[in-house]
């Protein structure tokens, strides 16, 4: 993490922010790249221009570094000015607890066979199923063994709750649960994270979760889960709603620092998506006309298609347009996420900084 701050001639501090390292998936490839956060100023030196002078300060540096720069929770209508864009929409599923008892043929309130309370000595097991299942998705974070985002439970604030799936000696799966502050009213129950390594395993968590809204009188429950997860598509065939936003500014943007270097360094995943529709073909051409700028050479565009946040009928519908001669090729580029070359865009809560 770096500090990025101005000071006044005397010393006082007039605004800051930070720039975390990572490195972020674009599919089957990921870029180091840095995003920005604890943007603040000042409250006496506020709506004077600091903040807009310390961002282009910090994006300049970290152009040096990376080729590509985020902001996990944008600010609307200000990080527009400064090259990002809105990449990743919200998105989780709604499952009504019903649905949830017919498809399984749990009773209500059962206890499910296998699911246990989750502890830290879980979390390696958790970590390796978590990347199996989405290390490949579009701005997601691989995790390290070490990983640990759980959010810690006090009297005051509300923490994680983990329930862990077991067959035999292995974990299988496992849910985190949003946990609920001291006095809050039982009116919903909101699961951050399903992971689970097949569909038999994802059902039974599934009910575990539906036994807790069954204990809690509640009909339904929320899942922070993509629709085309296998959570997601487990809880489809069960019937359920996938509700997603698309916010017009703020929230989860991107900007390219470095057109020609990030092209270069995402070629294999380019050439990977391609390849489903001409694999005999070499695209060189074609990715030094996207380096440099000839095809489609708007930088907001390019990184909503890189993320699959828009396909190729996406961009044309919003004035971004695809000559004839690379319909195909770019179609295979950018298909839109949610297809088979290209999981959705997501961003887990316990992974946003």
């Amino acid at each position: 993490m770096r500090h990025c701050r101005l000071w006044t001639a005397e010393g006082a501090p007039v605004a800051e922010l930070e720039a975390l390292s990572f490195r972020l998936r674009f599919g089957a490839v990921a870029v180091s790249a840095e995003g920005v956060g604890g943007v603040e100023t000042q409250p006496e030196f506020r709506r004077q221009g600091h903040m807009g002078r310390l961002l282009r300060q910090a994006l300049t540096g970290m152009a040096t570094r990376v080729d590509v720069a985020f902001v996990s929770d944008g600010i609307e209508g200000v990080y527009e000015r400064f090259g990002f864009v809105g990449a990743v929409a919200e998105g989780h599923l709604v499952v009504p607890v019903r649905n949830v008892e017919q498809a399984t043929g749990v009773e209500p309130g059962t206890a499910v066979p296998g699911i246990r309370d989750g502890s830290p000595a879980d979390l390696p097991a958790i970590v390796h199923l978590y990347n199996t299942a989405h290390a490949q998705r579009p701005w997601t974070h691989a995790r390290p063994p070490d990983w640990n985002r759980l959010v810690p439970r006090t009297t005051w604030k509300p923490g994680s709750r983990t329930l862990v799936l077991q067959r035999g000696s292995a974990t299988v799966g496992y849910a985190v649960l949003e946990g609920r502050a001291f006095g809050d009213p039982l009116g919903t129950t909101t699961v951050d994270e399903l992971v689970a390594e097949n569909a038999t395993a994802t059902g039974r968590l599934l009910a575990a979760v539906a036994r807790l809204c069954w204990q809690r009188r509640l009909s339904a429950f929320t899942v922070r889960e993509p629709a085309d997860s296998l959570t997601g598509r487990v809880a489809r065939q069960m019937g359920c709603t996938y509700q997603q936003g698309f916010p017009p500014s703020g929230g989860m943007m991107a900007a390219v620092l470095n057109r020609s270097s990030l092209v270069r360094t995402l070629e294999p995943e380019l050439r990977r998506r391609a390849a489903s529709r001409q694999p005999d073909t070499d695209h060189g051409e074609s990715l030094d006309a996207l380096r440099r700028g000839e095809l489609i050479p708007d930088d907001k565009a390019l990184i909503r298609l890189l993320l699959g946040y828009w396909s190729v009928e996406d961009a044309s519908a919003q004035g971004t347009p695809i000559p004839d001669r690379y319909q195909d090729l770019c179609t295979a580029w950018f298909p839109g996420g949610g297809s088979p070359s290209l999981p959705t865009p997501y961003a887990h809560r316990l992974d946003r900084y």
